[in-house]
């Protein structure tokens, strides 16, 4: 990226005709366990799935069975909502070899700009809306042009938002907490969608599955390829299937009074359809493939004609947009916004990325794993403040379980 241009100046010799293509064995990395050969990737998955329900029966149990009540599981989920909306966002920018600092400053401007406008000049919803994420969006453009543009290491650059936008929204508050005023703001974050909406997306959510695996059954054998058991198969429509008919059904077992069910809070629904997109872009479009190159190897990016300042730009402005949604989710589920919101937040952010297999060098990480990772942070916080846990003693064991998941990480490569 310190190149004058995109353009290289000469380009290797050709030999894709000439060598024949590695097996896919010998290109996917893959952890041997007995007489078993896993991806290595998916084995990172799978470890932390466990991880986190070894979490939640541990604090339901120690809880006395409090933790996974429909009440507390759908608060879980609520607080998940931010941390994950924000973490995909810095999943994009961390695959590209950059890191955000700035993400919790941002977020509690884009709240205090929203509830500016809404409050203090009496503008409607969506202007409201529209102006704080807007205004998120042209702080992640002036960032990522300071860092792709002119070279400034994206640590500084981020670095000196963290401060100088906090600076901002204490200015523009003078100080001041603003409540929230229009109830349907609020509505954002502190409402649901009915049990029968939710019934609807997990019908839908089970065909999208059905689809999919047998998409990806046909295109194998399109191409020659070997395609699972039909066991596996099952076993691939089932499993999905039953955990997000569960997650519904215990959605919708939340009773805000007696007979009166709750169902999906909204910011959750936000979370999810964020996640979706998330998970598409970077795994199923050239923007994304382009993203993981440009983490992985950027010279080798840039010889092959990636355009690396323009996606490093793009992924800044992605990390604002979603900044901008996180903080409406999160200023309309506290009614109010002050100049000290968001704290922290990106460090939430940049751990729920890093427990979930993200690599702070750039090149490797999924959404999957982020989503994980957010669900083990807000799982921690949810189960040791129903523990009473000291707050002192809650910053060492996620400090503690963060230095751990970068030390595998960094092992993990020096491994392979």
């Amino acid at each position: 990226m310190s190149q004058s241009s995109n353009e290289p100046s000469e380009r290797p010799v050709a030999t894709s005709d000439l060598t024949p293509l590695p097996q896919t064995d010998e290109i996917t990395p893959q952890t041997t366990i007995g007489k078993f050969k896993i991806p290595t990737d998916a084995l990172r998955a799978y470890t932390m799935l466990f991880a986190l329900i070894a979490i939640w029966i541990y604090f339901h149990y120690s809880t006395g069975h409090i933790f996974l009540e429909p009440r507390n599981f759908s608060n879980l989920m609520r607080q998940t909502a931010v941390t994950g909306v924000l973490a995909v966002g810095m999943l994009m920018v961390i695959i590209t070899g950059q890191i955000d600092l700035s993400v919790g400053s941002v977020v509690g401007l884009a709240g205090g700009v929203a509830a500016i406008a809404q409050g203090w000049l009496g503008w409607g919803l969506v202007p409201s809306l529209a102006a704080g994420i807007a205004t998120e969006i042209a702080i992640g453009a002036a960032q990522g042009g300071l860092t792709a543009y002119i070279n400034i290491p994206a640590f500084i650059v981020t670095l000196g938002g963290l401060l100088a936008w906090r600076g901002v929204i204490l200015g523009l508050s003078r100080g001041e907490t603003i409540p929230i005023r229009l109830q349907s703001f609020k509505s954002i974050g502190q409402s649901y969608v009915g049990p029968i909406v939710g019934w609807v997306i997990a019908a839908l959510a089970v065909v999208a599955i059905l689809w999919m695996t047998i998409a990806r059954n046909r295109a194998r054998r399109r191409h020659g390829l070997g395609t699972p058991a039909i066991g596996i198969t099952v076993a691939r429509i089932l499993l999905p299937s039953l955990v997000v008919i569960g997650f519904i059904y215990t959605m919708n077992s939340y009773e805000l009074a007696p007979g009166v069910h709750a169902g999906i809070p909204n910011p959750v629904i936000i979370f999810l359809a964020i996640a979706l997109a998330g998970a598409f872009l970077t795994q199923n479009t050239t923007f994304g493939r382009y993203l993981y190159a440009i983490g992985g190897n950027p010279d080798a990016a840039r010889l092959s004609g990636i355009n690396i300042r323009r996606h490093i730009l793009a992924v800044f402005c992605i990390m604002g947009a979603l900044a901008g949604v996180a903080s409406i989710i999160y200023t309309a589920r506290v009614g109010s916004a002050s100049p000290d919101a968001g704290q922290l937040l990106e460090l939430d952010a940049i751990a729920a990325c890093v427990i979930g297999g993200t690599s702070l060098m750039g090149g490797r990480g999924t959404v999957f794993g982020a989503i994980l990772g957010a669900l083990i942070m807000a799982s921690l916080d949810n189960g040791m403040s129903l523990k009473n846990v000291e707050p002192y003693m809650q910053n060492i064991i996620k400090g503690a379980i963060l230095v751990t998941a970068v030390g595998l990480d960094m092992a993990g490569r020096r491994r392979n």
